[in-house]
């Protein structure tokens, strides 16, 4: 239900605070991580520490906690989160987010916060009742926040009336559909994605190989770019040391050029997009050695005998459906608009990404990059130095223009 969501958990002052307790339980055992965030008085009724140990993360409690005085937390947390649960909301934290208010963690956060919210609340039956309560709700309602009213029932005040935090699968399942309204609305929802990452390694023996600098930030930012926009990713990636994004459908793990080319030929009937960043080996060794080589063996000089590794995009592009749209990605030292033309009518592609390698753009191994995009009309799009998650951003404005 929840597999790999990020889901962030506020909690404010109410004797219904515990009960948040079983909800994270719940979020955490259909599949999602849940980071908790907590105000002054909710750390009255339940403490912090409650939720460190069935979460394993720390729960932020304090804007100026000076443990973490260079993390500016309500921006990592909503950057985290896929979605924002506040269970139990009071009608203090609903008036602030009516108002815009931001002067304690959770408030901050959801400032912050771009993503669905769905809200809890929970309070006696007189404030539930109060008409700027209600003008509260409805303009949270107006801003698309999701609202689970609260049950009937015995309160803490002794008191029969509305204002019980709602019943906590009803509260699971407004955050299943919001998060799953959140999928659907993405603007590559209906696609299904292909791209390739990283290098691949070419064994000498055991122990040696011939492989290249690709870090794989490039294919992994789009991947992740892609899924945040609702594709269905499958990721075929060589070595590497990076985590894969939590939105992604599938992950192939390979080392050589040849077991990209079978991934990628075996898993490409189903695509829509195709995307080749992966930093294929073009020679690989003709007679790998199943023992290492002593190198007192070798002498002062050896041969190393080279053979043509298997070109990954020439045979997806032999095996390619109709209607398929395949992204290149070229990195040249000099002339690189002839070369990326080139690529572009050789291998099929339909757009080309450019890399013009050098000592001040060394584009291999580094998290920042600039581009020029080379599109199938014959235009160009230059794309300055940013990050690779920027430019993956972009990137896929330019895919999607394309696919339009």
């Amino acid at each position: 239900m929840f597999k790999n969501a990020h889901i962030l958990l506020g909690v404010t002052g109410g004797i219904a605070a515990f009960k948040a307790v079983e909800l994270c339980r719940r979020f955490q055992k259909a599949g999602a991580k849940v980071r908790v965030i907590m105000t002054q008085a909710a750390c009255e009724f339940i403490t912090p520490l409650t939720f460190e140990t069935l979460t394993h993360q720390s729960v932020y409690t304090d804007v100026f906690d000076k443990a973490r005085a260079f993390e500016i937390e309500h921006v990592s947390f909503a950057q985290w989160g896929d979605i924002l649960v506040i269970a139990p909301a009071t009608a203090n934290m609903i008036a602030k987010m009516a108002a815009g208010l931001a002067d304690d963690p959770l408030s901050t956060t959801v400032l912050a916060f771009r993503g669905p919210v769905v809200v809890a609340p929970a309070m006696n039956t007189a404030m539930w009742d109060n008409a700027k309560t209600r003008e509260n709700l409805e303009a949270l309602r107006g801003r698309g926040v999701r609202l689970v009213a609260p049950d009937v029932g015995m309160l803490a005040c002794g008191d029969e009336g509305a204002g019980r935090l709602a019943n906590l699968s009803d509260i699971v399942q407004a955050v299943t559909e919001e998060l799953e309204a959140a999928r659907q609305a993405g603007p590559l929802a209906s696609k299904k994605i292909l791209i390739t990452a990283g290098p691949t390694i070419e064994k000498i023996d055991p122990v040696r190989f011939i492989s290249n600098p690709s870090s794989g930030r490039m294919g992994y930012a789009l991947a992740e770019e892609a899924a945040k926009r609702g594709a269905a990713v499958t990721l075929i990636t060589g070595p590497v040391f990076l985590e894969t994004s939590k939105h992604l459908a599938e992950v192939v793990r390979v080392e050589t050029a040849e077991q990209m080319r079978d991934a990628v030929v075996a898993h490409l009937p189903e695509q829509n997009v195709c995307v080749f960043t992966a930093a294929v080996a073009d020679f690989t060794p003709a007679e790998p050695i199943a023992r290492k080589i002593k190198k007192e063996d070798l002498g002062q000089e050896t041969v190393l005998k080279l053979k043509r590794a298997p070109d990954v995009a020439a045979a997806a592009n032999a095996a390619r459906q109709p209607g398929q749209f395949f992204v290149g990605f070229a990195a040249e030292t000099n002339d690189l608009e002839s070369y990326a033309r080139d690529k572009m009518e050789r291998k099929g592609f339909d757009l080309v990404v450019g890399n013009l390698v050098s000592e001040a753009n060394p584009a291999f191994g580094v998290k920042d990059n600039e581009v020029t995009i080379f599109l199938p009309s014959g235009a160009t799009v230059d794309l300055p130095r940013t990050s690779k998650k920027e430019l993956a951003k972009y990137i896929w404005d330019q895919i999607q223009t394309q696919l339009s």
